[in-house]
């Protein structure tokens, strides 16, 4: 069923409380709703999460569908010895929750953190549901960004296992450029224990990795801060561009 007058006015009072989302990440939930029923939109309620706050868990009951409108959030896998493994999220719009709805899991697959303070849209997953179902457009977007998800963390994986030590954090910091640098720069704060989770490493190796990429002006350090320029993110992508042949 496509948007109606009533489906559009809702469909901009939706806009209209992402607050400060970029133009452009606006410009994408607008695309992603634009058909979709007025009884959809006006269920979709927005949260302001604060940075650090768990709101999947793996295990729990697959409820809720969430998009995230602004911010970073991780993905953490506990199934390995009981370690937390983080690996990176997807950077389009996507609804978090859809892959359970699809694989017809009850419960979530994995779970989910804000890393910094996120702008979070929130619905249900019984009305999520009903919407794929009733609109084949829409499932066949969902498969298609669930796809590209999927060929993206497959990539990532496989990246990974070939870096070692402070290449696997540079490749990390290049991924975080990619699609959270704004006005060409990249301001990272993640303390040494999240990026150990990111990366896989200990902390003494991330300690020493940071140190080395500071000294020879990879990084810039301010604070608790990490800051990588378009300069800074060329020449790390040089070292890693040795071991990976990336288009």
């Amino acid at each position: 069923m496509k948007n109606t007058d009533m489906g559009n006015k809702y469909l901009e009072m939706l806009l209209a409380s992402l607050g400060k989302t970029d133009k452009n990440r606006r410009g994408q939930f607008e695309e992603y709703f634009t058909d979709a029923p007025e009884w959809l939109i006006e269920t979709i309620a927005v949260e302001e999460m604060r940075k650090g706050t768990i709101f999947v868990r793996e295990g729990a009951s697959a409820d809720t569908i969430y998009l995230i409108a602004n911010g970073i959030i991780k993905a953490t896998d506990y199934r390995i010895y009981g370690i937390p493994f983080d690996f990176m999220v997807f950077s389009k719009v996507y609804a978090y929750g859809v892959m359970e709805i699809l694989m017809e899991q009850d419960n979530y697959l994995t779970t989910l953190q804000t890393v910094t303070d996120c702008t979070v849209l929130k619905v249900s997953r019984a009305m999520y549901g009903k919407w794929l179902k009733s609109d084949h457009l829409a499932m066949q977007r969902e498969v298609k960004l669930m796809t590209e998800y999927l060929l993206e963390q497959a990539r990532n994986s496989r990246a990974f296992l070939f870096l070692q030590g402070s290449n696997r954090l540079a490749y990390l910091f290049l991924n975080h450029y990619d699609k959270y640098a704004e006005n060409e720069v990249l301001t990272l704060q993640a303390d040494r224990q999240e990026l150990a989770d990111y990366t896989g490493l200990c902390l003494k190796t991330i300690t020493r990795s940071v140190k080395k990429f500071k000294e020879q002006g990879l990084i810039t350090k301010e604070g608790s801060s990490i800051i990588i320029t378009k300069e800074q993110y060329r020449k790390l992508r040089e070292i890693v561009s040795v071991i990976l042949i990336e288009d």
